[in-house]
């Protein structure tokens, strides 16, 4: 039976302008990163997807090396997206991104304006959409000239393959610079898209999330949970269905370390007397700035997704609570300022 979305899907969700933009976000939003590759089944996949828009999450964030394997995510996505959610395509924000390693040789990953325009091909293609609605650098790339890798993005943007564009993992003076360059072309910089979490505050360190909101760009936050270190579920032991517990798992050692799980024991009690899960308080924080767009979620099942969703309950944080979190984790805060090469994610 093909899907047909609630009446409801507006009732309950929040939305916030992106930067200075007309361009409004939910405040949770799903990315489709390690849990919706090639083992993923056609009919989990729905069942999340579904009940997310049905909460009212319009916006789904990939990128062409998002699976595994690399560009499986876009695939089962399009494939979806043409059996279950054709008729709701305008009131979805599809975002697909390029940087990373896709194929072999000098053109495949990276900032060259090669590189990103074919990228932004695939991902069209894969998907089978005429344009996404935003369009990213994946990272900065320092060995090609930044006016190359944004010039490649103002042309997607002209040619009408991407509504919006932006920047992923881009520190504070490339930031500024990425929208001065975008904007000399007639293109506005829309968004960013950088890690942040309790135990990860680099945009706050390098000062990046200050220009984004002196500059009217939006922040999307990914990774709020430190891939999933602060969800709690690693409190007792890493579990072999998890992420982490599996031996090929791209978590980091650093985000289920043992100081960050004693951090999540000592904020527990925060959480508890907030009517909170540990997931729900660590999305708090993320969206208790007024700069943040969006907190960017992944799930691997409907009970995850529903957790998460729970934040729309108690979205709001108290001096009090604000500095006793500061008080646990300020001491184990992770340097993950981005380098040059960027990280996997």
């Amino acid at each position: 039976m093909t899907y047909k979305a609630s009446n409801t899907r507006y009732d309950t969700m929040k939305y916030r302008y992106c930067g200075s933009s007309g361009l409004k976000l939910p405040v949770v939003s799903l990315g489709l990163w390690q849990n919706f590759g090639g083992t993923r089944d056609h009919d989990s996949a729905v069942e999340i997807l579904a009940h997310a828009f049905d909460a009212g999450v319009t916006h789904f964030d990939l990128a062409n090396n998002y699976g595994p394997p690399a560009g499986s995510s876009e695939e089962l996505f399009g494939r979806i997206l043409a059996r279950e959610f054709g008729p709701y395509r305008d009131e979805m924000i599809i975002s697909s991104k390029a940087g990373y390693d896709m194929w072999p040789g000098p053109y495949g990953e990276f900032g060259s304006r090669k590189y990103l325009i074919a990228s932004c091909d695939q991902s069209l293609k894969r998907m089978g959409l005429d344009y996404v609605d935003i369009f990213y650098s994946h990272r900065f790339d320092p060995n090609t000239p930044l006016e190359e890798t944004m010039g490649a993005l103002a042309s997607i943007y002209k040619a009408g393959k991407a509504l919006y564009v932006g920047i992923s993992s881009y520190p504070e003076q490339q930031t500024r610079e990425a929208t001065r360059i975008l904007k000399e072309m007639g293109v506005p910089c829309t968004i960013h898209q950088p890690s942040y979490s309790m135990v990860n505050r680099w945009i706050e360190e390098d000062k990046t999330i200050e220009a984004c909101d002196e500059l009217g760009l939006g922040i999307i936050a990914f990774s709020p949970l430190t891939q999933g270190g602060l969800s709690g579920k690693y409190g007792a032991g890493i579990a072999r269905d998890t992420r982490a517990g599996n031996e090929n798992s791209s978590v980091r050692p650093s985000h289920i370390s043992d100081e960050v799980l004693t951090a999540v024991e000592a904020l527990r009690p925060i959480a508890e007397a907030r009517g909170q899960s540990m997931v729900q308080l660590a999305l708090s924080w993320v969206l208790r700035r007024k700069e943040i767009t969006s907190a960017l979620i992944g799930v691997r099942n409907l009970e995850q997704l529903k957790d998460n969703l729970g934040v729309l309950n108690n979205l709001d944080l108290n001096v009090d609570e604000i500095e006793a979190i500061d008080k646990i984790t300020q001491p184990i805060l992770m340097d993950m300022l981005p380098k040059p090469a960027g990280w996997l994610r």
